[in-house]
């Protein structure tokens, strides 16, 4: 015990105690920084520690083909996929699952809107601006689209409870902008 309390002694002679405490604290935060920053620093020709399995692999999304505003125009009205949508928010809603469904309800208005070349939505366009956007193309979808997007903001980012009643409203809001949509379109 004496050597080290002598060692000290020696030390803090010839290095004042607020040194000591910044050479401690640059050491440290290089200890840090290599520790965050392991694999970077370590020459190729040593040898690694590989990962686990589980955290090396990452999955990749699929692969989809984004489909522009022209080939949303020239697809045939008999395609099936609004009913497929409707389907699956209705499925959503059986199970009691009635934000998801609202959220379905609203992604077919968004696609009916975009066949009808209303809009063109781009990724992370909020319902605000869909709204705007489809009331600058068409004023007459306004107030039902309006109401739309505000049952889903409510909702989703308001994180208000979502049950029948409300999915039962989302389903008119929808259908009046359809049929908005359809009265336009036979003039």
């Amino acid at each position: 015990m004496r050597g080290y309390e002598e060692f000290l002694g020696d030390l803090f002679e010839k290095i004042s105690p607020p040194m000591m405490l910044l050479i401690l604290f640059a050491v440290t935060g290089l200890i840090a920084a290599g520790w965050y920053f392991y694999p970077a620093w370590i020459p190729r020709r040593l040898p690694r520690f590989k990962l686990p399995r589980w955290r090396r692999t990452k999955k990749k999304a699929p692969k989809t083909r984004r489909v522009t505003k022209a080939e949303n125009r020239t697809a045939d009205s008999g395609d099936n996929t609004v009913e497929i949508a409707r389907g699956l928010a209705d499925q959503l809603a059986g199970q009691g699952r009635y934000a998801e469904a609202i959220r379905e309800r609203l992604r077919e208005t968004v696609a009916d809107l975009t066949r009808a070349g209303v809009i063109d939505p781009e990724p992370g366009t909020t319902a605000a601006e869909l709204t705007d956007d489809a009331t600058a193309g068409r004023p007459g979808v306004g107030p039902a689209l309006t109401g739309a997007t505000g049952l889903f903001s409510g909702i989703w980012y308001g994180r208000q409870p979502a049950g029948p009643g409300e999915d039962q409203r989302m389903r008119e809001l929808t259908t009046e902008v359809r049929d908005t949509l359809h009265a336009n379109e036979g003039r």
